[in-house]
């Protein structure tokens, strides 16, 4: 017999996941049957398969011993780096500020040397992540962005700052400002773009559109323009939706497309030096409306990054001044 606390990251997590993960010899038909016969108890009464734990019940396990000889772990984190660039951290929360090229998550051509792989092994290596004694969760990100974009990305440390971040920004109460360069000068100095887009998986593109379509959907897009010089144009980017591709595929539409992106300009920029798409995640401000719980000591903070290398490159401090950073 042995008894288990739940922790807190383990609080909303279903008994039949809790056991699996505590007992991984314990065949699941077996274990179907111990739950159904009271040999696995919640707080010393009968508890159903589809139970929710809360942070502090006891689960009891008359079973025999066997069942408990935990599986020798593989961590593959630890292939990864444990080197980020922070932007900031606290015991909730980290900003990594991710580099141009580097995945957020494992894909089919790249499983090991991710975002998130690199932050749990850095985690680890802090002792602020012990997979051994994590029954059910890890440092996980509470937002992406694409392969081939630099800047912020959120990282949470524990299971109840993650679910108040997917609520914030399902709520849109975190802003997040972009910085890009776009070949030519757009007419007006600050505009609100407005479309319909389409995504084709196949080609692994969207298509923009003024007029809805049956699987389009509405796509807005603020911009300003900071700076132009040599017909390139620096704009801060509010994404008032958030679209796959939509800043690359909205700038391309009203004939202003991203320089160095490839998938929706024409443009050959490599011959400029410019094989990287200029587009960064700059800014991030935790704008909450409502109550963040753990995180209200955020509300009002705002975090960029030390520098982006195109806007550096191409328009020197003076984009700083412009703003205020």
């Amino acid at each position: 017999m042995k008894e288990f606390t739940v922790s807190r990251n383990d609080a909303s997590l279903r008994l039949d996941k809790f056991i699996v993960k505590n007992c991984p010899t314990l065949p699941t038909s077996l274990m179907f049957k111990y739950i159904r016969t009271k040999r696995i108890k919640v707080n010393g009464k009968r508890a159903e398969i589809s139970t929710r734990l809360n942070e502090g019940d006891v689960v009891s396990c008359y079973i025999n011993d066997e069942f408990f000889t935990p599986i020798k772990p593989t961590y593959d984190f630890l292939s990864a780096p444990a080197t980020l660039d922070i932007v900031y951290e606290d015991e909730n929360i980290l900003l990594a500020d991710k580099k141009q090229g580097l995945l957020v998550h494992p894909d089919k051509n790249e499983y090991t040397n991710t975002l998130i792989a690199r932050i749990q092994h850095y985690l680890y290596k802090k002792g602020e992540f012990d997979p051994e004694n994590e029954n059910s969760f890890r440092p996980a990100l509470a937002n992406r962005i694409d392969r081939n974009t630099g800047g912020i990305v959120i990282a949470a440390k524990n299971a109840e700052t993650l679910r108040i971040l997917c609520e914030k920004i399902k709520e849109r109460e975190i802003d997040k400002r972009y910085l890009t360069v776009v070949h030519g000068v757009p007419k007006k100095k600050s505009d609100l773009l407005e479309g319909f887009l389409e995504k084709n998986e196949e080609k692994n593109m969207v298509f923009m559109s003024k007029t809805k379509k049956e699987n389009s959907k509405t796509v807005k897009t603020k911009y300003t323009v900071l700076e132009s010089k040599n017909n390139l144009s620096l704009l801060e980017i509010e994404l008032l939706t958030g679209r796959t591709h939509q800043i690359r595929a909205h700038m391309a539409a009203i004939g202003h497309p991203l320089l160095g992106e490839g998938k929706y300009s024409k443009s050959n920029d490599k011959k400029l030096g410019f094989d990287k798409q200029a587009l960064y995640s700059y800014s991030l401000c935790f704008d909450f409306k409502t109550d963040a719980g753990i995180l209200n000591y955020l509300k009002g903070k705002r975090f960029t990054v030390e520098k982006v290398w195109f806007a550096d490159q191409l328009f020197g401090e003076n984009y700083k001044k412009l703003l205020k950073l």
